[in-house]
């Protein structure tokens, strides 16, 4: 066959895949469109298709699917319009094509422009990129600080990720590690805040393949395995239930879901018990037809009926219904002791509750005008909107506010007046005072709770009643940066300070202002800004009141410009260029054994490199290499730092994988946990590692508590497989309860 015809035929099966995936977007758009909607749907996607048709996925799919199918996450799991299905469609032809922001305005308006600008990533290609110390924070924030102005672009931006998520497999294996990270520190969170619950549980488990893949396989396995017998279960559990609902005229549906794997990996770690002993792996939701000014009512009397059948546990009582949680989520939860014995956690709520609970964000202004419910966002994005005030502020302070904003739990608490407060579980008496006004934040001076004088750093409870001292000569000192948790606070705190500095500033200006005078220089912008970037000063304020304090010398540093026509010109420093530090060449020493470690293809017997102390990489775990300032850093894929560096520092990720391993110098923490018969535990572990076993013990702690020990050891191991068979042996010692390797 000719290679014309192989094209051709190519050609023609993916036209077929096209036009496929997009019959598919026009039959999820549920949301009502007029003639014009239509007329540019199919025009955003006619451009899509030749604005992309030379480009193609990592999976050799064309490139133009990945739009299609954002558009049609973001209609039929978002429940977005057509709007949003356009700017979906076009959400990456400015930043991978030709075409312009300018033509996209012309042909569909300025709100797509809007959206599509809000969309397109910041080109960090020039020469001042250098002076950007994380690209990923900054398009972070350009994305986030759209929120107060469209919020279809934060929503469209998390359609991208989710579907890049489904489909990460073509990519390398450490830049599936940096946009796991980033998924699960930023577009997790945001997910939750935003109510779109599935979304984000989706977001955590593919993660979780990806930084934890084998013990996610694990728990599917087994969840598959036990599929049968939990569907038998909550048919067991409706049974009894059923005659109750239809003799109370209740109109409702059941479902069972399943808790995530994500969820049942958290509760295995937090629970210290093995996945056979978790009965509560699954939910039974209830869900009543009933119209919103009888949610309230019909919800409890469900509950009543459930209570009056099956034992409650009444410490597990869940009242969202009241009082809707922060994201907008109204559910009643309890749990009851089900058949045989078990835990069951059991949902209560109306279909209108549970579109929200399942589509979030777009669902909850669907209905906006039927429900009594406050508008849960509107604050949320004002604390939004007062963090993207300060626009000075560093692209990692931020994220850094931004994400305390993205709480997953809250605490009530309440003003002298009666008036309810919610702010994220760890906010503080000082956060509460921030919340309530910026002026009463300021000058707070004492505060007490329940009638009783707190620090300002007393951490919130439920139910707790504050009352706030103030005094207008009060200020705030950078001490108090550690009594806050929220963004807001912190914020308020730093606008606060830099205020300050810029008052007392004002005689470094001046005393700058003489010094150009002095060399013939223009006092100007340009001037300023050149002589502020050449001492690596982000702010002007901060240079100012350095002068002012005396910590700069502006006669001696103005040494190193000279003046051309009132304009400042540095004098060039002839400088030897240094060699970059992050991948340094080292001689191999043959005497030693070989590390079996390969850092983007080549031998890390030949580079700079440590394994890191805080998750301790044994060979066969998934790692990565990190380039920090003391040279790379090897971590293990699911270590408790690396969400943090890759998402904020993911140009710094390089691939590293294991081969052929000779050496055992390699460290394993573990944890052992057990019942403490009083006889012989500590000879029983230790004989079983250093004769049994023939391993080198490095550290070996051991405290007991009524009856329970906790034992922390340290081993010299060769790779996962000598660790997993370690782990194994011990858990067959009597009186051997978990054994579990530290993160």
């Amino acid at each position: 066959m000719s290679e014309t015809l192989l094209n051709e035929t190519r050609e023609e099966a993916d036209k077929r895949l096209i036009t496929r995936a997009y019959r598919n977007l026009l039959r999820s758009i549920k949301a009502k469109t007029d003639k014009t909607d239509k007329v540019n749907i199919r025009a955003a996607y006619e451009l899509a298709v030749d604005a992309h048709k030379e480009q193609r996925r990592k999976s050799g799919e064309p490139y133009v699917l990945h739009p299609i199918e954002v558009a049609r996450i973001c209609a039929a799991e978002i429940g977005l319009g057509a709007t949003a299905v356009i700017c979906a469609l076009l959400h990456d032809v400015v930043e991978d094509t030709p075409i312009t922001l300018k033509e996209l305005k012309e042909q569909f308006g300025e709100r797509v422009g809007l959206i599509v600008d809000g969309l397109t990533k910041l080109d960090f290609k020039s020469e001042d990129s250098t002076d950007v110390e994380s690209p990923q924070a900054e398009n972070f924030k350009k994305v986030l600080s759209t929120l107060v102005v469209d919020v279809r672009v934060v929503l469209i931006k998390m359609a991208d990720r989710l579907h890049n998520m489904r489909t990460l497999g073509a990519m390398p294996p450490h830049k599936q590690v940096k946009i796991a990270a980033e998924t699960s520190f930023i577009y997790s969170p945001l997910a939750h805040r935003l109510g779109l619950y599935k979304m984000k549980t989706e977001f955590e488990d593919l993660s979780m393949k990806i930084t934890n893949r084998d013990v996610y396989l694990d728990i599917a396995r087994k969840l598959k395995d036990t599929k049968k017998g939990r569907d038998r279960y909550i048919k067991q559990f409706i049974h009894p239930l059923e005659k109750e609902f239809k003799e109370n005229m209740v109109p409702y549906r059941t479902t069972g879901r399943t808790k995530s794997i994500y969820s049942i990996w958290n509760k295995l770690k937090t629970k210290k018990v093995p996945f056979e002993e978790i009965y509560d792996l699954f939910a039974v939701r209830i869900i009543v037809d009933v119209p919103p000014s009888k949610e309230k009512s019909i919800c409890w009397q469900v509950y009543s009926i459930i209570t009056d059948v099956y034992q409650p546990i009444p410490e597990r009582l869940k009242d969202w219904v009241t009082v809707p949680k922060a994201n907008g989520y109204e559910s009643l939860h309890t749990t009851v002791v089900g058949p045989k014995g078990r835990f069951v956690e059991v949902q209560i709520r109306s279909e209108r509750m549970d579109d929200i609970a399942e589509r979030g964000f777009a669902a909850h202004w669907k209905y906006k005008k039927v429900s009594k419910s406050p508008n849960v966002y509107d604050s949320w994005l004002n604390n939004v909107r007062e963090i993207l005030d300060n626009s000075s502020m560093d692209a990692i302070d931020f994220l850094n506010d931004f994400k305390t904003n993205l709480f997953n739990e809250e605490v009530y608490v309440y003003t002298p007046n009666g008036d309810m407060r919610v702010l994220p579980k760890g906010a503080t008496a000082l956060d509460f005072a921030f919340d309530i006004h910026s002026d009463v934040g300021y000058h707070a001076t004492a505060i007490k709770v329940n009638n009783k004088l707190e620090p300002m750093g007393y951490q919130l409870k439920n139910g707790d009643r504050l009352h706030i001292t103030t005094n207008k000569s009060q200020k705030p000192t950078e001490s108090w940066l550690k009594m806050v948790a929220t963004g807001k606070a912190r914020n308020k705190i730093r606008s606060a300070m830099k205020e300050q500095k810029k008052k007392e500033g004002q005689i470094g200006r001046e005393t700058l202002e003489r010094k150009f005078k002095n060399i013939k220089a223009d006092f100007v912008e340009s001037n300023i800004e050149l002589f502020a970037k050449h001492l690596k000063y982000k702010s002007h304020v901060d240079l100012y009141f350095d002068i002012s304090k005396e910590k700069l010398n502006a006669t001696e540093l103005l040494k190193n410009f000279t003046v051309e026509g009132g304009k400042l010109v540095l004098i060039p420093v002839k400088v030897e260029k240094l060699p970059q530090k992050t991948v340094v060449a080292k001689p191999v020493d043959l005497t030693k054994p070989r590390s079996g470690l390969h850092i983007n293809g080549e031998s890390a017997d030949n580079l700079d490199y440590s394994f890191a102390t805080c998750c301790h990489p044994v060979p066969g775990d998934a790692v990565f290499a990190y380039v920090s300032n003391n040279g790379l850093k090897i971590h293990r894929s699911n270590c408790p730092n690396a969400t943090n560096l890759a998402a904020k520092y993911g140009y710094r990720i390089m691939r590293a994988d294991w081969t052929n391993i000779t050496t055992t110098n390699f460290v394993a923490n573990l944890v052992i946990t057990g019942v403490d018969t009083g006889i012989g535990v500590i000879e029983s572990i230790t004989h079983t590692i250093s004769t049994d076993l023939g391993l080198n013990i490095r550290s070996f702690n051991i405290a007991s508590n009524e009856g329970i020990y906790e034992c922390s050891i340290s081993l010299q191991i060769k790779d996962t497989a000598q660790l997993t068979l370690v782990i194994k042996t011990l858990k067959q010692i009597s009186g051997v309860d978990m054994v579990t390797r530290l993160e």
